[in-house]
């Protein structure tokens, strides 16, 4: 039963949001019209949530209905999940990160230590999908976007798939002390996922994908450049075994794998920007920037 082109899409309907499975030419409904499956379930800790050695088995089984993908009202395919991130997983990202805080030497040592950084980057709720509105900050004069290949795990700590993200951030901020990583990172739609979670259940290495991203303002480029997840500096199995260290996520947990893209030290977004970031198969996840202002 090949999985190389089978995606879970997330999408509101008459009766609430549910998921359906997309083969990149159909929407099926997963589950009874009374009774649709959850995202929230398949990742849980439940004893009837499917592992990942038999997730599609699990799928597959279920009463499945076409949707017409052109009438539903797609959102981003995460549910009461946390998501964290990796950071200075790429030689890209330790070398800015080192420029921006004044070659400090701490994203060095990150870098070449056992342990990887980790940190918490939003709840499920707060995050934004595809053709959503991202954020940047209002007291923020560097902002940019992150293009990352984003783990999808279940409570067990399996990996069920993958998705793109974006993880917006302040990087002014963030260079001026590290210790305001959490202001730099962590605010209003400073985190976007999507379009749709790419099926790879069981997976323990890195899938060898290309990560491309475009800026553009006014409806020109003004930023592009690509990257490769052969690239990261860690394997996926250590990402994941540290995530889960001393810590459960009985909803399951999304992790950003760090990105390789870094536009030049006197590019910032602007309101109006739209960022593309593509990784097939999974597809593009598109948003448009605005200012998050005082509350």
């Amino acid at each position: 039963m090949s999985n190389d082109k089978l995606f879970l899409r997330q999408y509101l309907t008459a009766t609430g949001v549910q998921i359906g499975l997309d083969n990149g030419q159909e929407l099926r409904t997963l589950g009874e019209s009374s009774n649709p499956l959850s995202l929230d379930w398949l990742l849980s800790d439940q004893p009837t949530a499917p592992r990942a050695a038999n997730l599609l088995e699990v799928l597959h089984q279920q009463p499945q209905t076409i949707v017409s993908p052109a009438a539903a009202e797609f959102r981003a395919p995460v549910g009461r999940q946390e998501i964290w991130a990796a950071g200075v997983t790429y030689k890209r990202s330790e070398e800015a990160r080192e420029s921006e805080s004044n070659n400090s030497t701490v994203y060095t040592r990150v870098y070449n230590a056992a342990r990887p950084e980790l940190f918490f980057k939003s709840l499920g709720h707060d995050a934004v999908g595809a053709n959503d509105q991202i954020g940047i900050r209002y007291d923020a004069t560097w902002s940019v976007p992150e293009p990352e290949l984003v783990i999808v795990l279940n409570a067990r700590m399996e990996v069920v798939g993958f998705t793109i993200g974006n993880d917006v951030s302040s990087r002014d901020i963030e260079g001026e002390n590290p210790l305001y990583l959490p202001q730099a990172k962590v605010y209003e739609a400073a985190c976007a996922v999507g379009p749709r979670i790419w099926l790879q259940p069981g997976a323990t290495v890195w899938p060898q994908l290309k990560i491309e991203l475009q800026i553009e303002r006014e409806g020109k480029t003004v930023f592009s450049g690509e990257t490769s997840t052969a690239s990261i500096h860690r394997t996926l199995s250590d990402l994941v075994e540290y995530l889960g260290r001393c810590k459960r996520f009985p909803n399951g947990a999304f992790l950003f794998t760090g990105t390789g893209i870094v536009p030049p030290d006197n590019f910032t977004l602007q309101a109006g920007d739209v960022t593309r970031i593509r990784i097939d198969p999974i597809g593009e996840l598109v948003n448009t920037v605005r200012v998050i202002g005082k509350r």
